[in-house]
């Protein structure tokens, strides 16, 4: 999914956190800056892993900013990026440290063209062209993060585990190691992820907690708090959200037996011999584009 941004005073926004990982790409007059806890600030184009900004300590801000913002799947992040979302640990990093001079070259063409369908349509096959010749991550990570992803938070792991033929520990681990977040973090972000667009949608809390799997208001409320720092009536206030039209959006070749009732679900484990299968397409431009003075 991508979103596009023209925002004239971007005045202290609160980044909640996501299961994607996201990219956000600069090409404007100004810059965005982003601010970290312990004082560490990021200006321009920016990638930060899944997660990032719990409990609120994460902040956009600029003027004059244009940028585009990309979600990117755990499972086909590592190949757009050339680097692990492990490697990120939990922080915002500068597109140039990991990119070089192709993240300045980036923005030059982005700035030259003239409209958003355009840039989304450029930044689609820059995408797609790096993740072409990029290793997959092994089919069993790919399919528990699918079901994770289709289940909306609520597989859970031992399951997962039980399915693929590996121990709960080697799941973890290779999760871990290709995502970037172990797959219980993975779930409560799904989960999170999931409720934070209803609350935003309008619904109550107490709906909201009762459909998303939580045990009570007061499991979502503490989740809610854990993730951004502010209670749930403040997050469904917050203009970040508004920019995701789906809590998490799913490609058809990922998922099987979805029905309008529910959630989609991938109901068949890889096996061993179906590696080359599992490569995830790059992200198709679903997209829009906000702009603010």
């Amino acid at each position: 999914m991508m979103a596009g941004f023209r925002v004239h005073d971007l005045n202290a926004l609160r980044m909640v956190p996501h299961p994607a990982v996201t990219l956000l790409l600069d090409f404007g007059a100004g810059s965005p800056v982003v601010d970290e806890g312990a004082g560490r600030q990021q200006r321009g184009s920016v990638v930060a892993g899944p997660g990032i900004g719990s409990r609120g300590a994460v902040w956009a801000r600029g003027e004059n900013v244009e940028c585009l913002q990309v979600r990117l799947s755990p499972v086909i992040a590592r190949g757009v990026l050339d680097v692990s979302p492990a490697d990120l640990d939990g922080a915002v990093v500068s597109l140039g440290d990991l990119w070089g001079r192709e993240a300045s070259r980036i923005r030059e063409r982005l700035s030259d063209v003239s409209s958003w369908q355009d840039r989304f349509a450029l930044t689609d096959a820059l995408l797609a062209r790096r993740h072409e010749v990029a290793p997959p991550v092994d089919p069993e990570v790919a399919w528990a993060w699918r079901r994770i992803a289709g289940s909306r938070g609520l597989a859970r792991v031992d399951e997962l585990a039980a399915e693929i033929g590996w121990s709960r520990k080697r799941l973890w681990t290779r999760f871990r190691s290709q995502l970037g977040l172990p797959p219980k973090r993975a779930s409560m972000l799904v989960r999170f992820d999931h409720a934070a667009h209803r609350l935003v949608a309008g619904e109550s809390a107490a709906r909201v907690a009762a459909d998303a799997g939580y045990t009570d208001q007061s499991h979502l409320h503490r989740d809610v708090m854990a993730c951004t720092g502010a209670t749930p009536a403040t997050v469904a206030r917050e203009p970040f959200l508004a920019v995701d039209d789906i809590a998490w959006p799913c490609s058809p070749a990922s998922t099987q037996n979805s029905s309008p009732s529910g959630p989609a679900v991938t109901t068949q484990p890889p096996g061993v011999a179906s590696r080359r299968s599992s490569t995830a397409r790059a992200p198709s431009a679903s997209s829009r584009a906000i702009s603010a003075s």
